[in-house]
C-alpha cells in the first residue's frame, strides 16, 4: 500500500473550543485583523446558514469548526455535536482536475528516506510520496476554479497575498517534514484528532479505519476519496452527513462560481486604500 496521510476526527471527543482553528491561524500568519467568514472561527449552525448553506456557497476556508444541532434524528434522538473541517486531501481530488495552469515536470525527494521521482503537476497536485494536496503558489494563476469545484468548501482566494492565490490546509506539510505533527492535533486538548499513515498497520489512523469505526464524509454522487474520517455516536454521524455530505458540481457551476468570486474579490480589493 502506498503511504497516505490521512486524519481521524472523534466528533464525540471535540468540545468545540476552536484551538485547532487558532493553532491554524497562528501557524500560517494570518493578520488578526483579516477575516473570512468563517475562516478558522467557531459558528453556531443557525449563524453559519447566513454564510454557507449545506448544498454550497458562501466563502471558504482553510480549518473550522461548527456546531451542528440540536435537532431530532431520523430515530428521533435528539443530536448535538461539532465539526471540525479541513482539506480531505483526497486520493481523486477534483481541485487537481478543473486547475487549468499547463502542467510542468517537477522533481520530488521523499524527506524519509531521500528516494527522489519525477511528475507531471499543475499548480494544485497530490504529493507523491505522501498524498498531501498542495498548491504550488508561484503557479497559481487565482482563477478560483478549484475553489468552486471542492465539494468540501474547503479553498478560498487569499487576498492577502500581493496577488489572490488559491489556499487550503496543507496537513501543517513542512511541519511534518521537520519532524512535528499538524497544529491543529497537536492543540486538540481533547485529543480529537488523530493524524498517521495509512500505509503503517500500527498507526491509530490505520487501525481506526480498518475496524469500519471511521467513516469517510462522502454522499452517494460524490466517492473521491477523502482522506479524513469521522468517528463518533451514530446519531452524530447522522447529523454530520445530513448537513455536509458533498454534491456533485457541473463544470458549468464551477465557470459561474468561480466568475463570481473573481468579480467579487476584485471589487474589495479596489475598496482597500492599502493595496492600492
Amino acid at each position: 500500500m502506498r503511504h497516505q496521510w490521512a486524519m481521524v476526527i472523534d466528533l464525540d471527543r471535540c468540545v468545540g473550543c476552536h484551538a485547532c482553528a487558532v493553532a491554524c491561524r497562528a501557524e500560517w500568519q494570518v493578520p488578526v485583523n483579516h477575516d473570512y467568514d468563517g475562516y478558522s472561527f467557531i459558528k453556531d449552525y443557525d449563524q453559519w446558514l447566513e454564510v454557507v448553506s449545506p448544498e454550497g456557497g458562501g466563502d471558504y476556508r482553510r480549518n473550522w469548526v461548527l456546531r451542528l444541532g440540536p435537532e431530532r434524528t431520523s430515530k428521533g434522538e435528539i443530536a448535538f455535536t461539532f465539526f471540525p473541517g479541513l482539506c480531505n486531501h483526497c486520493d481523486q481530488p477534483v481541485c487537481v482536475d478543473v486547475c487549468p495552469v499547463d502542467p510542468e515536470e517537477r522533481e520530488f525527494v521523499d524527506f524519509k528516506t531521500g528516494k527522489k521521482t519525477t511528475m507531471q503537476i499543475k499548480a494544485t497536485y497530490k504529493e507523491p510520496f505522501y498524498g498531501a494536496v498542495l498548491i504550488d503558489k508561484e503557479r497559481c494563476i487565482g482563477c478560483g476554479n478549484c475553489v468552486a469545484a471542492c465539494p468540501y468548501r474547503a479553498r478560498y482566494l487569499n487576498d492577502t497575498l500581493d496577488e489572490p492565490k488559491a489556499d487550503k490546509c496543507t496537513f501543517c506539510y513542512e511541519r511534518i517534514v521537520h519532524g512535528e505533527i499538524p497544529a491543529c492535533v497537536k492543540t486538540c486538548i481533547a485529543d480529537a484528532r488523530i493524524f498517521g499513515d495509512l500505509a503503517d498497520p500500527n498507526s491509530e489512523v490505520s487501525k481506526l479505519v480498518r475496524s469500519g469505526k471511521a467513516r469517510r464524509l462522502e454522499s452517494e454522487m460524490v466517492k473521491i476519496g477523502p482522506n479524513v474520517y469521522f468517528m463518533g455516536k451514530e446519531k452524530n454521524l447522522e447529523l454530520l452527513f445530513k448537513h455536509f455530505a458533498p454534491r456533485k458540481r457541473t463544470w458549468e457551476e464551477v465557470e459561474v462560481r468561480a466568475r463570481t468570486r473573481r468579480g467579487v474579490l476584485k471589487m474589495a480589493l479596489r475598496k482597500l486604500p492599502h493595496l492600492g
